[in-house]
């Protein structure tokens, strides 16, 4: 009996502890600087506008990258002139965006086009885990072929840098807006 009677008082004793709650749900919250652009310096056969607070390296050969040194993201731009070749460099392009099929969830395109400008092109999204989140391509199609990339210099953890692709991808579309063939 005494058994029974310490083993009732063990089992009240253990269970009079307050209900366990479940943590409330935390959202990052992430505060950009307030975006200011200007004309890019560098002399190439195009121009565009860039964000204030990156930092341009020029590459050589009119490439360039475009660092946000805060994000440890880079826009890397290349530049070739068509010569009679445009097939053979869109074909190009499509191929290093689709070389992140294998880890990217989705590529989302979005074709461009500015007549007036002489600017047409395509803007890739691709989601996942892949190396690059957002790659582009422009061109005058007769003269001008440009194509770029977003890379971060961290493990690819998309959920984790989707506000930063976010904040940059409307960079990149101030920089496809904005883009002029130099005569």
């Amino acid at each position: 009996m005494r058994n029974i009677f310490l083993l009732i008082f063990a089992i009240l004793f253990i269970s009079c502890k307050e209900d366990v709650l479940p943590k409330p749900k935390a959202y990052l919250s992430l505060v950009y600087s307030t975006k200011s652009y200007e004309n890019l310096k560098l002399k190439r056969p195009y121009s565009f506008e860039v964000l204030k607070n990156t930092t341009v390296i020029n590459e050589g050969d009119n490439w360039l990258t475009i660092k946000y040194p805060n994000l440890k993201a880079s826009i890397d731009i290349t530049y070739r002139p068509v010569e009679n070749n445009i097939k053979e460099l869109l074909t190009e392009a499509e191929k290093l965006v689709f070389k992140h099929a294998v880890k990217a969830e989705q590529i989302i395109p979005k074709d461009f086009v500015n007549s007036k400008k002489r600017v047409f092109g395509s803007i890739y999204e691709i989601t996942g885990n892949a190396a690059s989140h957002i790659q582009f391509h422009i061109t005058d199609s007769t003269k001008n072929f440009i194509k770029g990339s977003l890379y971060f210099y961290v493990k690819p953890n998309y959920d984790s840098i989707l506000p930063a692709v976010d904040y940059i991808k409307e960079d990149i579309l101030r920089l496809v807006e904005t883009l002029e063939w130099k005569k």
